[in-house]
C-alpha cells in the first residue's frame, strides 16, 4: 500500500492516539500537517479507499454526529511492509545494522530492541 505524505500524516496522527478519531479530532491532532483542513475529507476517503482506515462507528460532535476512523493495520505493519519491499528479504539485516548505526541510538533503544527481538524469538 502506498501512503501519500498527507494521508501518512493522518495515520500517524491516529497511530499516535491508539484509538479511533473523529474528522475534527484528526485536524486538531494535526499539528504540522501540510495539507489545508478543507482537504480532510479526500484524504480520509482516499485512506478508506486503500483499506488504511475504516469507519468505526459514529460520535457527536457538536450538535452533529460525524464518522470515527480506525486504522485497520498499526504503524509497525505499515513500516515494516516498507522496508521489506524496499530492502527485500535478504537486506533487512543490512538495513537493520546501519539503522542501529544512526544518531539518537543510544544504550536504552538497543536495550529495548533487544527485548522486542528476544520477544519475537519465543514466539518462533
Amino acid at each position: 500500500m502506498e501512503l501519500t505524505k498527507s494521508e501518512l500524516e493522518i495515520m500517524n496522527v491516529i497511530w499516535k492516539a491508539d484509538k479511533p478519531l473523529t474528522r475534527g479530532e484528526i485536524l486538531r491532532y494535526s499539528n504540522d500537517k501540510t495539507w489545508k483542513d478543507s482537504s480532510i475529507h479526500i484524504l480520509l476517503n482516499g485512506l478508506m479507499k486503500k483499506g488504511a482506515i475504516s469507519e468505526a462507528g459514529f460520535a457527536k460532535s457538536g450538535k452533529t454526529f460525524g464518522r470515527v476512523y480506525a486504522a485497520t493495520l498499526s504503524g509497525e505493519e505499515y513500516y515494516s511492509s516498507k522496508v521489506f519491499s524496499f530492502c527485500g528479504k535478504e537486506g533487512v539485516a543490512d538495513f537493520f545494522a546501519a539503522l542501529i548505526r544512526c544518531d539518537g541510538v543510544d544504550a536504552q533503544m538497543l536495550e529495548q530492541l533487544e527485548q522486542i527481538i528476544d520477544k519475537r524469538k519465543a514466539e518462533l
